[in-house]
């Protein structure tokens, strides 16, 4: 006997709703072409709809093969009642068209075997002993909702934000509803050179009819036009070569209107030499970079500077030392810097200490060292070192039958697209799984009918993708009617009482 098997996800980021989609498309590639052919074939030649399909060499029994189809179903739980995770609560309100991922998101959510159950807290709505007994197989996809700490005096000031609190405050997370960040100082420093950090420098300036015009939330948009922050430093431990953010990110800035780059020229100091060992996409940035910073702009642009009001800048080879306190102790003043050296080179450099510091004056510092993975269940493997699920190719290790993707799986880097890739090699593991006898399916499941009759005693009432898509509608509409793509609902409440009218 082979029975439908059946997963669950847990968290419906593009983590979770990549495994999914991967995970339906590799099963009906595994049925539709060994059940009909009923013999393996070379790996080469199978696809399905350009996605590469795995070489399952196990064929010990045709008549396996020859049985009726067995469709795999997929349930995807969510804390929250709104799905897609950081494409909705961490992707800049100005990029729009990296938001596009939802519409192939909807589209698994609204296939025949798949399903979502929002509002639903993994860990203690219901446990993962529980989705273990229910499910065939469990995917833990919920990403990293804890903040890296600096581990310096100062950082609980007030006026010290974590990278991921601030983006979840301007995004609509409900629960950085109450953030409200005070913007009223001239300078604010980012501790941080990646994406997001660039992401915080370019909505802190940018100016308000851009930020109007996108689905930033009113609350966030009203603080930001009474702003009156006018200098942006974006800081790092190591060099120019070293730096974390894409091109794209950093053209942006460059590009910014109303703004002029403050960078320091002896911070660029023999990176012009090394220019000619770097890879390709690496020489681009730093060439950028350097032109930026060391050339003298032409004319068009030497006026643009020159009408400019506010600044940005990076500061290289720093790392915070202290986060310095007004004399009340009630919140920052500044922060003190310690001054790196680097030993090595290239990506493998490393920051260490010359043992002088700096101190800048700031009121407003937000820490973008990195998110950090949380453990869900005593009864999962968690390596708090690392802030992740010790696993090999997605396969949870000693817990047969959990899987993990994502962040979860890999720890807080890279790119949607990266977080897709590793996504589809968990699915990848999972089926392969199944075909090896690995992983048992010949005993049936009840799946979600179990769950949610443990979920319905408990009090929890599930929202459905077509309550979300009410939510959706909503937001929409909002939006509409003050010329933004959408006006987020803040609350939970506020998106129950919407999905459940």
């Amino acid at each position: 006997c082979f029975c439908s098997p059946k997963v669950c996800i847990v968290g419906s980021g593009p983590a979770g709703f990549y495994t999914a989609q991967h995970l339906i498309k590799v099963w009906t590639a595994y049925w539709t072409v060994f059940c009909s052919r009923k013999r393996c074939i070379s790996s080469a030649s199978l696809s399905s709809e350009n996605v590469d399909i795995i070489f399952f060499p196990q064929c010990r029994d045709l008549c396996f093969f020859s049985q009726a189809r067995q469709d795999v179903e997929v349930d995807i739980y969510e804390r929250l009642p709104v799905p897609f995770g950081l494409v909705r609560f961490g992707v800049a309100p100005d990029h729009p068209e990296v938001k596009n991922v939802i519409n192939t998101f909807t589209q698994t959510a609204k296939h025949s075997r798949c399903s979502f159950y929002g509002n639903v807290n993994v860990g203690k709505n219901v446990s993962i002993t529980e989705l273990q007994q229910a499910y065939h197989a469990v995917v833990l996809s919920y990403g990293a909702e804890g903040n890296r700490s600096m581990g310096v005096p100062g950082e609980d000031l007030a006026g010290v934000y974590s990278a991921k609190d601030f983006v979840g405050w301007y995004n609509g997370l409900p629960s950085c509803r109450e953030l409200s960040p005070d913007l009223s100082c001239e300078t604010a420093v980012i501790l941080g050179q990646g994406n997001v950090a660039l992401d915080v420098a370019r909505i802190l300036l940018s100016p308000i009819d851009i930020l109007k015009k996108t689905d930033i939330t009113q609350p966030a948009l009203e603080a930001l036009a009474e702003s009156q922050v006018r200098r942006v430093l974006i800081v790092g431990r190591r060099g120019p070569i070293q730096i974390a953010c894409t091109i794209k990110e950093l053209r942006e800035m460059v590009n910014l209107p109303d703004t002029r780059p403050d960078m320091v020229a002896a911070d660029f100091d023999a990176v012009k030499e090394a220019l000619k060992d770097l890879p390709r996409p690496r020489k681009r940035l730093t060439e950028l970079m350097l032109k930026t910073a060391l050339e003298v702009p032409g004319e068009k642009e030497q006026e643009r500077r020159s009408k400019a009001s506010r600044t940005w800048g990076f500061r290289f080879f720093r790392s915070p030392v202290e986060v310095l306190a007004e004399p009340s102790h009630s919140r920052i003043a500044g922060i003190r810097l310690a001054i790196n050296k680097l030993e090595g080179s290239g990506e493998g450099a490393h920051a260490v200490l010359t043992g002088e510091v700096e101190d800048v004056s700031c009121g407003l510092v937000v820490s973008s060292i990195g998110y950090k993975s949380l453990p869900i269940d005593p009864s999962v493997p968690f390596d708090s070192r690392k802030a992740i699920i010790p696993n090999t190719m997605g396969r949870v290790k000693q817990a047969a039958g959990l899987y993990c993707s994502g962040w979860l799986k890999t720890g807080p880097t890279g790119v949607i697209a990266t977080t897709m890739n590793n996504s589809f090699d968990t699915a990848r593991s999972l089926v392969e799984d199944m075909d090896s006898g690995t992983l048992d399916v010949s005993a049936a499941k009840p799946g979600s009918q179990s769950i949610s009759a443990l979920l319905e005693k408990r009090g929890v009432k599930p929202v459905t993708f077509s309550d979300w898509e009410k939510i959706d509608n909503v937001e929409m509409k909002k939006g509409e009617s003050s010329g933004k793509p959408r006006e987020k609902l803040l609350t939970v409440e506020e998106m129950l009482h919407v999905a459940w009218t």
